[in-house]
């Protein structure tokens, strides 16, 4: 696989596209789910214009380069399911940070087994970088099992680090080298 742009991947079951304003609609769908919220570090989404404006953030970020981000399309349907990105970067030690928010009706299939597998390619190979690394509670049985699949490896925990919903939440540190 010749890769020159994250937003130009394809997999087996899904394809990244950019990230677009248009995408609003979808991106609340599951921005706007507590659910969904309870993992990950974006607000919870009130509103289509607030989701707009949170968009536009996002690209701010990327137009900044110090993130890049990917929408995550469904092969079966051309839907939008969910959200990938690479941020965190420090470019001396060739390290960043992977992040993914999905959809919770596609949770399960495989779909974020898949975008993982795709970042860590595109972060590995284009990119260049040695190691990336992951972000987790500890409740995020899905998650973890996610990065386990992916042949990333616990390398730390923190007591107590998020607090979500009026919960306290461990902290599970994930890693992997090129």
């Amino acid at each position: 696989m010749n890769v020159c742009s994250l937003k130009e991947m394809i997999g087996e079951k899904i394809y990244f596209k950019p990230l677009e304003k248009t995408d609003a609609q979808k991106l609340f769908e599951y921005a706007s789910d507590k659910d969904v919220k309870k993992y990950i570090g974006w607000p919870l989404m009130n509103s289509l214009e607030e989701t707009e404006v949170f968009i536009d953030k996002l690209l701010y970020n990327e137009k900044a380069k110090t993130h890049i981000y990917a929408s995550v399309m469904s092969k079966e349907t051309d839907e939008l399911i969910g959200t990938v990105m690479i941020f965190n970067f420090d470019y001396e030690a060739r390290h960043a940070e992977v992040g993914y928010v999905f959809n919770k009706s596609h949770w399960g299939k495989g779909y974020c087994t898949e975008a993982v597998a795709m970042l860590d390619y595109f972060a590995f190979n284009s990119l260049k970088l040695r190691k990336l690394h992951a972000r987790v509670t500890d409740a995020n049985i899905g998650s973890v099992k996610v990065l386990e699949k992916n042949e990333y490896e616990k390398e730390g925990l923190l007591k107590d680090y998020y607090f979500i919903d009026d919960e306290y939440y461990d902290l599970i540190l994930y890693g992997k080298f090129l």
